[in-house]
């Protein structure tokens, strides 16, 4: 069976939201509790999860899900390639591909995961990207072979930019939820999406 692992972003300082959003409950679990759960639901066992902020509270969770982590030690710069460079780093020799998720991103499904990565069993597609109303969203799944060229960009350039250069080579898959985009910026956010 084809190896797909995760790398769930999780490095942020949580300026906006005033406290470590990644620790606020979330249901019976907290916002990064969840994001690991759906991803393990979904048949994704080998799950990195990088960490900066408030890193000793959100490797506590990270433990207590069975997921590894690594930490991102320029993660006070805010920029998300670091966190992207640093999970690439970190994934175990036999992952074919890795699926990139936010920590911040609760409302995601485990049947849009799920979805990916059949999709990526069945055609092997280098890039799968899921899309909403046309607009794309979290997770995406990126081929091995092409790590080494997201490991080699510098700042400023950008997960988006990556994205952008292989806009050709995207297998799009069209999702009926608003999930896909949706992630916890501040407190009323959090509010208003909270089981």
């Amino acid at each position: 069976m084809t190896m797909i692992s995760a790398i769930i972003l999780a490095a942020g300082e949580s300026k906006r939201m005033g406290q470590p959003k990644m620790v606020l409950p979330w249901g019976t679990t907290t916002v990064l509790g969840q994001v690991i759960s759906t991803f393990r639901m979904a048949g994704v066992d080998d799950i990195v999860v990088v960490v900066g902020g408030a890193h000793e509270k959100v490797e506590k969770i990270v433990l207590q899900n069975g997921a590894r982590s690594v930490f991102n030690t320029e993660f006070a710069n805010g920029e998300m390639l670091p966190s992207l460079q640093c999970g690439i780093r970190a994934q175990s020799p036999q992952a074919q591909a890795t699926l990139v998720g936010l920590g911040d991103q609760p409302q995601v499904q485990e049947g849009t995961v799920r979805l990916i990565r059949e999709t990526f069993e069945l055609t092997t597609s280098h890039l799968i990207v899921p899309s909403f109303q046309m607009r794309r969203g979290h997770p995406w799944l990126v081929h091995r072979s092409l790590w080494d060229e997201l490991l080699g960009m510098q700042h400023p350039q950008s997960p988006r930019e990556f994205l952008n250069k292989h806009a050709e080579e995207i297998q799009y898959i069209e999702v009926q939820t608003p999930s896909i985009l949706a992630d916890l910026d501040t407190m009323e956010e959090y509010r208003q999406a909270r089981p």
